[in-house]
């Protein structure tokens, strides 16, 4: 739900800890590497001329520092939004409500997104039909994707 400028975002101190967890590790990922040494980051700063390898990759040049940068910060604001349901009792399954403002909101569809991404790549997963629904990182691959779908829902409301 949303108030037109905030919106209500339903989640429970156990998904916020896992969900902590996951943008921790992603953090720590963008951190100890790039889009060269590991295909999962890669994915994040695809190619944007598939006829011009040279011109893809002086894009790339240009504009990968300061988008793996933002993903940080997007990575950061997330777990700021959710560190107050942390001190609550972490194995809670009762909905919380968590404000988030238009940038925080925005921030965290960045950062969902980037995660599925990164998940996807993990998973060898390039379209609908693939992917191994007996690993569990499908399961979390998922329930980032119904997250990240309610989140648009909400803000196209």
């Amino acid at each position: 739900m949303s108030d037109g400028k905030t919106l209500i975002l339903e989640i429970t101190p156990l998904e916020a800890a896992h969900l902590t967890d996951l943008v921790r590790q992603f953090a720590e990922l963008l951190e100890s590497s790039r889009p060269a040494s590991d295909p999962a980051v890669a994915r994040l700063v695809p190619d944007v001329y598939a006829d011009d390898p040279a011109g893809s990759a002086e894009f790339r040049r240009l504009t990968e520092p300061t988008l793996l940068e933002r993903r940080s910060d997007d990575a950061a604001l997330v777990m700021s939004s959710l560190a107050p349901l942390l001190a609550e009792d972490g194995g809670d399954l009762d909905p919380v409500a968590l404000p988030l403002d238009p940038p925080t909101a925005s921030a965290w569809m960045r950062c969902l997104a980037a995660l599925r991404l990164v998940l996807a790549e993990r998973l060898g997963i390039q379209d609908d039909t693939d992917g191994d629904t007996d690993d569990p990182r499908f399961g979390v691959y998922e329930w980032l994707g119904y997250r990240l779908d309610g989140l648009v829902n909400a803000l196209d409301a």
